[in-house]
């Protein structure tokens, strides 16, 4: 199994809307296919402003089916789209679950 972190900082203040919207994008990825398990989270402590959005999969080919299947939707770019703007950078973290 391995767990797929997407890291967000967003701009300064705009928690709120981006997670409003991010909340929007779970059903939309589930309603395209998305087969994996995701939730959702906010810093508590450290950087201020960051969110994760975090996944797990059986394996690292079912990650990338899913990606290619949901990120190349035109129903997904248009509410990434919508998402960007909140948002000062981003990256991946995949881990491998061991235990």
């Amino acid at each position: 199994m391995i767990v797929v972190r997407n890291v967000f900082r967003l701009k300064f203040g705009q928690a709120k809307p981006a997670v409003a919207v991010w909340k929007e994008g779970g059903p939309l990825m589930k309603k395209l296919g998305f087969s994996g398990n995701f939730r959702m989270l906010t810093d508590l402590v450290g950087p201020s402003y960051t969110f994760v959005f975090e996944t797990s999969y059986d394996s690292l080919t079912a990650f990338d089916q899913d990606a290619k299947k949901i990120m190349g939707n035109p129903e997904w770019r248009a509410w990434y789209d919508r998402l960007v703007p909140y948002c000062e950078e981003g990256y991946r973290e995949i881990f491998n679950v061991v235990e």
